[in-house]
């Protein structure tokens, strides 16, 4: 005879876990992402003094121009400028995403944090003092790297002295970047002769860049890129709170140091190469944030395209209504000290 409880048989536990609808549209989110770099990159190189047209573009990359002095246009001008922004917007929205993560604190940026006023001002010393440095070259992203690693390890320190305070990274982060950028402002007015390089390096530009500067900023994304994305199951474990990543017998100074180098170290080359382009390392993580959730896996890679894909529009939008006058630098700051200012109106009144 059987007994019956009049109660269901109780579903194993992998059963009741709903799916994450965040996991779900991560990969689908992913590749629109980055169809729409690809159309934007056709677009965007279209553009300039001398428009073409979609087909065009396509024609010139296939090495089929419709003229011949399309090729040129394309290949020796344009295209390399785009493949910069997208690398550049990449490594800036990497690092914004792990210094958000590893402080668990939404404004923190590479930018807001300091570390870029210190790659800006190692970089404008080494281009004004450095004979062999002020054309640029490889060398240039090692200096920017040291001045990023010195100032972003100074307001990382300075920030957990006392008690934590969500506003304390960022706050020392200003403070530490604009007495940096007057320094920088000092070298302005002493190195006339590059004066307006300089002033490009403080607002972040596009403008000029070509093969070399592309040739030199790879080799730094292929050693950042790979590694930030490889520590993400790192960063969750961070996530959760200092107490419980060492109960799951983890290092946690070591680890949070061992990332937030890895984030110096992109947004140091990136800032070699394309000056202090503010608040894109913030916006594109917390738009991926809204889009995949918190979890890193799908957070860094997200962060990474969807920053890219936000530098190259800023830089499409530059290039449309002022044909390339304007730095895009202005734009991203245009933007983004409004979405700073938001929350941190939000962050207070929590």
């Amino acid at each position: 005879m059987s007994l019956s409880t009049g109660v269901a048989p109780e579903k194993p536990f992998a059963e009741k876990i709903p799916a994450n609808p965040l996991a779900r549209r991560f990969l689908p989110l992913l590749v629109a992402c980055l169809l729409a770099i690809v159309v934007l990159l056709i677009l965007y190189i279209g553009l300039g003094t001398v428009s073409l047209s979609p087909g065009e573009v396509i024609a010139a990359l296939v090495n089929q121009p419709v003229e011949t002095f399309h090729r040129q246009i394309v290949w020796d001008l344009r295209f390399p400028r785009g493949l910069v922004a997208i690398l550049v917007g990449a490594m800036l929205g990497l690092a914004g995403a792990i210094l958000q993560t590893i402080t668990r604190n939404p404004l923190a940026s590479p930018d807001l944090t300091g570390v870029s006023a210190g790659a800006v001002l190692a970089s404008v010393l080494g281009i004004a003092f450095i004979p062999p440095l002020a054309a640029g070259g490889p060398a240039l992203p090692f200096v920017a790297l040291a001045g990023g690693v010195v100032v972003g390890a100074t307001v990382y320190f300075l920030s957990r002295q006392g008690r934590s305070d969500p506003l304390r990274l960022a706050l020392n982060g200003i403070l530490l970047g604009a007495i940096l950028n007057s320094g920088s402002s000092i070298v302005l007015i002493f190195d006339q002769e590059r004066a307006a390089n300089i002033v490009l390096w403080l607002i972040g530009s596009l403008n000029g860049r070509v093969w070399s500067h592309f040739n030199t900023l790879w080799p730094w994304a292929l050693v950042g890129i790979p590694l930030a994305l490889g520590c993400a199951g790192l960063a969750n474990t961070l996530n959760l709170g200092d107490d419980v990543a060492t109960g799951l017998g983890q290092n946690v100074e070591r680890a949070r140091a061992g990332l937030f180098f890895i984030a110096v170290l992109l947004a140091s080359s990136a800032v070699a190469i394309v000056g202090a382009i503010g608040f894109i390392g913030l916006i594109g993580p917390h738009i991926s944030r809204r889009l995949v959730g918190d979890d890193a896996r799908r957070l860094l890679p997200m962060s990474a395209v969807v920053t890219a894909l936000l530098l190259l529009l800023s830089d499409f939008i530059v290039q449309a209504i002022t044909k390339g006058s304007l730095p895009v630098g202005a734009i991203t700051a245009l933007l983004g000290a409004p979405f700073f200012l938001y929350l941190i109106f939000r962050r207070v009144k929590a």
